[in-house]
């Protein structure tokens, strides 16, 4: 395995949700470049893939002010101070869902644009659920769509399904729960 490049400088500049920071890079080959990536703020987040039954899961739909469109996705959001990654997951899915977990598994985590920022997102399967809603953040209540993964292949088609880490997070599950059989 390659060895990673020394950062011999970093500049840092503050931003609202984490910091912008500039890297002074040398390569194993002595290439010397200046790299620039965003550093997440907060205590991480989660996306939940939850199993109502066996081969679906639960989808919402919300506004998205990125695509100015309303976007088919999993449920996911910020951890809180203090949360475990399974306590988050379940905190988010009664907000968003109307549903908690028994059984929350930590799958893996999920980047978003590695080459320019460092955030991460846990994937996390939600089992065994129960109906049980909090208050959310939401301005309006989500709409929650149930999925099989056998139509994963036309949902990945359809344009108001377009965040990747959704998609990517649908795949991961859908050959975790074959593999369980």
């Amino acid at each position: 395995m390659r060895p990673l490049p020394t950062i011999h400088a970093r500049e840092a500049q503050p931003l609202e949700n984490g910091r912008r920071e500039i890297l002074d890079l040398e390569f194993s080959n002595g290439e010397r470049r200046r790299y620039q990536r965003l550093v997440s703020g907060g205590h991480g987040s989660v996306i939940i893939a939850a199993v109502p039954e066996p081969g679906t899961v639960l989808l919402i739909r919300e506004y998205a002010a990125g695509t100015h469109r309303y976007e088919l996705g999993l449920p996911k959001g910020r951890m809180d101070a203090g949360e475990t990654v399974e306590e988050a997951a379940n905190r988010e899915l009664k907000e968003e869902v109307g549903m908690g977990a028994r059984k929350l598994t930590q799958v893996r985590s999920i980047t978003l644009a590695p080459t320019y920022m460092s955030h991460q997102i846990q994937l996390v399967l939600a089992e065994d659920l129960y109906p049980e809603r909090l208050p959310g953040d939401e301005p309006e209540e989500l709409e929650v769509v149930p999925w099989r993964l056998d139509r994963l292949h036309e949902l990945m088609l359809r344009e108001e399904c377009s965040e990747g880490r959704s998609l990517a997070a649908l795949f991961i599950v859908r050959e975790l729960l074959k593999e369980r059989g």
